[in-house]
Formats: C-alpha cells, structure tokens, sequence
C-alpha cells in the first residue's frame, strides 16, 4: 500500500479500493485496516472514510443479485474528519470510538449525572415488565430473551427528555419527528437481553403493519443512565465488540437495511452485579406518528 502524509494530497485510488476488498475478504477486521492505514501514512479522516465507503459499496453491489432489500439512508454523525467533540448546541458530546462496519460510534458526555437521575425519577413510577414487538402480528408480546423493566415517554414529554432529544437530533443529524419515543430500561443482577437486531424484519407477516408508522428502523442510540458495579454491557457478537455502560455515555449504531449483513447483531449483557439504567432512542426513516 502507497505512503501518504498529507490529507489534502490523499485521495481513494482503484488500488487502494482493491487493497481493502482483498484485506476485508481474506477476514481482517474494520479497525485493523484503518490501522493498517494509519501506520501508512494515510489521515484518520481519509482512513475511516476510505473503508467506510469502500465496503458500504461493495456491499450494496453484492446485496442486489442475492435478493436482499435495497440500501436506505441513515443517519450519520459528523465524524469524517474525526472530531474528538460534536458540538450539540448546548453540549460538546465527546467521540470515544467509531467503526465503520458496523457503523458504530461510542459517545461521550451526552447526558450529565444530574439529567440521567432526572430520566430515571421520572421513569421510575411507570416501569413494567419490557416488551418486544411481535413482528407476527404487528403487536408487542413478552420475551423470555428479555428480562428487563421498561417504559416510554412520548416526544419532548418532559423538559429533560425534549433536551435530549435535540441533542440526538444534532449528533446524528436526523429530524426529531423520525424518532420514536424514548424508552428507558432497568435491568437487575441476572437480567438481560439476548443479542438480536433491531429492524423489523422483513419476511414477517406483521412487518407491513408496524413500518405503516414511519418506516423502518434506521439506526438505534443506546443511553446509559448509570453505572453497573459489573456487567451489563452492549454486545455486538459479529464483530465482536462490547461496550462498557458508563453513565451520560452512549453507543450509537445504523442499519442501512433490515438484514443480517449489517452486522448489527446486538444485545445487552447481564448484570452481575449492581443494576442498569439505560434509555434507548430508535429512528425511523420517515416521521414516526
């Protein structure tokens, strides 16, 4: 691979795509080839660019003949340039880490202490047994791979809630219409969510209904409320990669299309000791009502 030192004279060369094909193909991992760049001489910006839009190409190259859905737009922070903060309007949110296949990027310093206790206190009264949706039948039902207390807000239900839905609305560059209400999660010691995706899949007979709403998911923003003394967190087992659930942080991941190749596969690990507090936030591509 070519060495380069400046950014402004770095560009994605037909060799540099094949190079990273050839290295995605033969099993090495997304952070491996931006590193693998790096130490080349080649810009983070550059670097995280170049596999991004290399991979994300030849996939939807290969999705069409196999059949799967077409690719849709996503939301998508602003961190080509690999920003160490994103300014929020009335916060500078920290990039912690990002990965480009997945798309995941770890965020910092979204929530204060004071406003996670805040979304808990006002969650706490209505907390129920979690539900997932049924994608049978478009309703909810309970989940044994489930094992957590949950509840939702309705949009800008409460100052705090509206706050962080504007901040989300900044970092990820996507309408606050399109997101669904904010969910909040307890997990005690022993509870879990075993991976899965968050899509609605297509091949279920219910899909049509829920996708009526706003369309499919589109990307999913993971909020810890506090700190668990041990375990609890976020899992992407095809990566593999596990996030720490520290508090005011929060992992942000999208999904272009509602299929496994996404490698979005996720889940929340179990709480061994201590407790967890989470809010999660999901986008729609459409207005969500």
């Amino acid at each position: 691979m070519p060495d380069h030192s400046f950014a402004s004279s770095q560009s994605v060369t037909p060799e540099l795509r094949q190079w990273i094909l050839d290295q995605s193909g033969a099993g090495i991992a997304t952070p491996a080839l931006i590193e693998a760049m790096r130490n080349a001489g080649w810009a983070d910006s550059v670097a995280v660019r170049a596999v991004e839009e290399v991979l994300r190409a030849h996939l939807d190259g290969a999705a069409q003949p196999q059949g799967l859905p077409p690719a849709v737009p996503v939301p998508e922070p602003d961190i080509a340039d690999a920003p160490l903060f994103i300014d929020v309007g009335d916060r500078q949110v920290e990039v912690l880490m990002s990965m480009a296949h997945p798309r995941v990027v770890l965020f910092g310093n979204l929530l204060s202490p004071e406003e996670c206790q805040a979304i808990i206190d006002a969650a706490q009264p209505r907390m129920a047994r979690s539900l997932t949706v049924q994608t049978t039948t478009g309703g909810e039902e309970v989940n044994a791979d489930r094992t957590s207390d949950g509840m939702f807000f309705q949009r800008g239900e409460t100052p705090v809630v509206q706050r962080l839905e504007e901040r989300i609305a900044r970092l990820v560059r996507w309408p606050i219409q399109n997101g669904e209400g904010l969910q909040v999660l307890h997990y005690r010691p022993g509870a879990e969510y075993k991976p899965h995706y968050d899509y609605f899949d297509p091949d279920q007979p219910g899909t049509s209904t829920i996708v009526r709403r706003g369309g499919q998911r589109v990307a999913t923003l993971v909020i810890y409320l506090n700190n668990p003394l041990k375990g609890g967190g976020t899992t992407f087992p095809d990566v593999p990669l596990e996030v720490a659930p520290r508090q005011g942080n929060a992992v942000f991941f999208s999904y272009e299309r509602p299929h496994p190749s996404t490698r979005t596969l996720h889940g929340g690990a179990s709480v061994i000791e201590g407790e967890k507090w989470i809010a999660t936030k999901w986008l729609r591509e459409r207005e969500f009502k």
